[in-house]
């Protein structure tokens, strides 16, 4: 295999791939580095579905309990953090095996990304403001100045919305321009192994392990981190943190606000899960080289190693 080879084990939530991969890196003589956005967190282990303390205990893990719920982080920051490790796994002749579903972690991986301007909170504030005083304005800005940025954010989205203006302001052209013009990818050679299942098998599974979450403790867990998030943030901060956007800690914190029964809770959990599935089968197809591996009735973490190691023919 080529000296700068690194596997990407991916595909949706509840596929199997955390099982399989377990058994992979111990096959590989290697370890993890996770490309899931929301297991970066502390705190956050049973809504975001963290490997279990056993399962890191037989292979080490990387890129999991990086940052606290209130932190900011970016994908930039991630790739910063990553390569080093690949690095490092590399030199010592291990084969780097990544596994995540975050599709733009990956991407920025095997196509790279580019190194925007630095946060300025001034400028934040201020643009800020300006949506206070008139609601949609940034939005609307942001489709003037740069369209194709404003085609890739929804309305909603305040942080990427402010973000984009940042770089384009700062920058004097688009964030679109700026993407294309300092974009690289990293240099390693992908092997990308993509899980895939039918989708009314993977939407049982979801569903079940909505139950398992909320039978393991979710509930107090959202509790404890949102308490942890009022002690910490300053008052005033309007721009939703993007942990708390994890499905299943939002939906908990309408719970635990009084808004909602617990059975509307997880009915909405269940929803809002197979819709992000869905979501990360349509940007998985879009990306190139990807060998994908039906695993539709399998189970056993074994089989999936199994069929996952005769494809890569290097055990």
């Amino acid at each position: 295999m080529d000296l700068k080879t690194v596997i990407i084990l991916l595909g949706p939530t509840g596929v199997g791939k955390t099982g399989a991969s377990i058994l992979l890196a111990k096959a590989l003589d290697t370890e993890i580095i996770n490309a899931d956005s929301m297991q970066i967190y502390r705190y956050m282990d049973i809504g975001t579905a963290k490997p279990t303390a056993e399962e890191r205990a037989m292979v080490k893990h990387h890129m999991i309990d990086v940052v606290h719920p209130w932190e900011a982080y970016s994908t930039g920051r991630y790739i910063k953090e990553v390569v080093p490790i690949i690095d490092e796994l590399l030199g010592k002749g291990k084969i780097p095996l990544v596994v995540g579903g975050t599709g733009l972690y990956i991407r920025a991986m095997t196509r790279g990304i580019f190194s925007g301007p630095s946060a300025d909170w001034s400028l934040r504030e201020e643009l800020l403001s300006l949506e206070e005083e008139e609601k949609g304005f940034l939005y609307s800005y942001l489709k003037e100045f740069d369209p194709a940025a404003a085609e890739r954010i929804t309305p909603e989205d305040m942080r990427r919305t402010v973000r984009a203006l940042e770089v384009c302001l700062k920058s004097n052209i688009g964030i679109s321009e700026v993407q294309k013009k300092f974009t690289r990818p990293l240099p390693y050679n992908f092997i990308k192994i993509g899980l895939s299942r039918e989708r009314k098998e993977l939407y049982r599974v979801i569903e079940q392990r909505v139950n398992t979450m909320i039978h393991e403790g979710l509930v107090e867990e959202v509790k404890k981190v949102t308490e942890m998030i009022k002690n910490a943030v300053p008052k005033g901060c309007d721009i939703p943190l993007p942990s708390m956007q994890a499905i299943g800690y939002k939906e908990i914190a309408h719970y635990l606000e009084g808004e909602i029964s617990l059975e509307e809770v997880i009915r909405r959990i269940k929803r809002s899960t197979k819709r992000y599935a869905k979501r990360q089968f349509t940007w998985f197809k879009k990306e190139e080289g990807i060998h994908w591996m039906d695993m539709t009735g399998v189970y056993d973490s074994y089989e999936i190693f199994i069929r996952i190691r005769d494809v890569l023919k290097i055990l």
